[in-house]
């Protein structure tokens, strides 16, 4: 039985134990139906065209969990934003920690998906926002709507700050020789108000992980927010990243994505405009090695006047190691007076390295400012000669340029703290110790 067998054949006892309100059943059985119609996606669909998931799919993933296991904070301190108190939800294998999360209700919501499906208070949030901006056609969405029951919910009200940023972390202990993990996120961030999530997945063992996860994220008016994505794990995990960003007039949303491990990463990030003066960030830093594999699929929906978008991309790839950025920005007849700006800059350390690169425009108004660009190549040879006649050995020259090269995208980082735990980690990618602070 391939996997899409299993998980079709598994949704109706799935479904039975749930004790969830009944409104979700036709929301689930939906979804379940369009996964099997479409399947695991191919590179037959232009969306995938370069990413295959076939030697993904060949593992034998449990898809629930057997037992719930337990692990110390000691033994995963390091993967927390531990220099600064933050809110934290934390699963191990799908399932909540309460050990080691720390959530709140005192002025605003952090705690559990489950909690919020399961209970009448939230039902009207449920209904207003749950499954509202996803993409209910993309099969792998479609999938995590079926199954999922866990993951974090957050709900920042009408001009409220919170206090300390959140951490949302997914650990995978390898208790199952190979797990599929489905986790949903909502974040609802109400007018005038602002927060910063972090978002980590990370297994503990060698054990294969294939994570389908799925966020919304609802940015009011005049709402701030400011979203990390921390992606440093193992290489034998797979992470399939789908994220869509409502925002209404006048707020402002920036989603960092930072990808230095695991197998397969496929990051899928929509945003869908509905107001004027809205901003909108979108930035990564991707630095891998080996035949590891990352995908950013992007798409701005430009539909109303006077808005701006910002793209900025940064790969570093060496070895075998493939990436892609897909990137789209539509602007509709009605989105005059947009401002768009889309750049994926690339390097290649190793002849054997690809890339593969495909930004887009899609424009039908006629005031606009709108550009994309592309760039592919090596290390300046000249700026390396220079820098070693001035008695930089190679190896630190070399990682100085590719520092320099991503640190635009380091310098949207708002958390001080964050910011130095990201530079840490491109040192260590690079090789070599950075003797400045930063």
């Amino acid at each position: 039985m391939d996997l899409k067998e299993k998980l079709i054949s598994s949704f109706m006892a799935f479904e039975e134990r749930l004790d969830v309100h009944s409104e979700l059943h036709d929301v689930r059985t939906s979804a379940i139906k369009n996964f099997e119609n479409k399947g695991f996606p191919t590179k037959k669909d232009e969306a995938w065209k370069y990413t295959s998931l076939n030697a993904l799919l060949k593992n034998d993933f449990t898809v629930f969990p057997k037992k719930e296991n337990s692990i110390q904070y000691s033994d995963v301190k390091k993967y927390f934003l531990h220099e600064v108190d933050t809110y934290k939800v934390v699963f191990i294998d799908g399932i909540f920690s309460s050990y080691l999360s720390s959530t709140t209700h005192e002025g605003i919501d952090v705690c559990l998906m489950s909690s919020a499906l399961n209970k009448p208070k939230y039902k009207m949030i449920i209904d207003n926002y749950y499954n509202q901006i996803a993409n209910k056609e993309e099969s792998l969405t479609s999938l995590n709507t079926a199954f999922a029951t866990e993951g974090a919910y957050i709900n920042i009200p009408k001009s409220k700050v919170a206090d300390k940023p959140i951490e949302i972390m997914f650990f995978s202990t390898g208790n199952e020789s190979a797990l599929m993990v489905q986790p949903r996120n909502l974040v609802i961030v109400g007018e005038n108000s602002h927060v910063q999530i972090i978002e980590r997945h990370q297994s503990l063992t060698e054990n294969p992980v294939l994570t389908n996860s799925v966020t919304e994220i609802f940015a009011q008016k005049r709402a701030i927010v400011d979203f990390y994505k921390i992606q440093n794990d193992k290489l034998t995990a797979n992470l399939i990243d789908n994220t869509y960003v409502s925002q209404k007039q006048e707020s402002s949303v920036a989603v960092n994505t930072f990808s230095f491990g695991g197998n397969l990463t496929r990051n899928n990030l929509n945003f869908y405009h509905f107001g004027e003066r809205i901003v909108s960030y979108l930035n990564g830093i991707t630095i891998i090695g080996e035949k590891q594999h990352v995908d950013h699929y992007t798409l701005v929906q430009h539909a109303t006047p006077n808005c701006e978008s910002h793209q900025d991309y940064k790969g570093i790839f060496s070895d075998r190691s493939t990436g892609v950025f897909n990137g789209k920005i539509f602007v509709e007849k009605e989105a005059q007076k947009t401002n768009a700006f889309q750049k994926s800059n690339n390097i290649l350390l190793s002849d054997k390295a690809t890339i593969n690169a495909k930004p887009q425009l899609e424009i039908f108004a006629d005031d606009v400012k709108c550009s994309h660009g592309c760039t592919i190549g090596q290390l300046d040879e000249t700026a390396m000669f220079y820098m070693q006649q001035r008695g930089i050995p190679q190896k630190e020259a070399k990682a100085l340029l590719m520092y320099a090269f991503s640190n635009a995208v380091i310098e949207s980082i708002k958390i001080p703290e964050l910011k130095q735990r990201i530079t840490k980690i491109i040192a260590n990618k690079l090789g070599v110790k950075i003797g400045f602070d930063l």
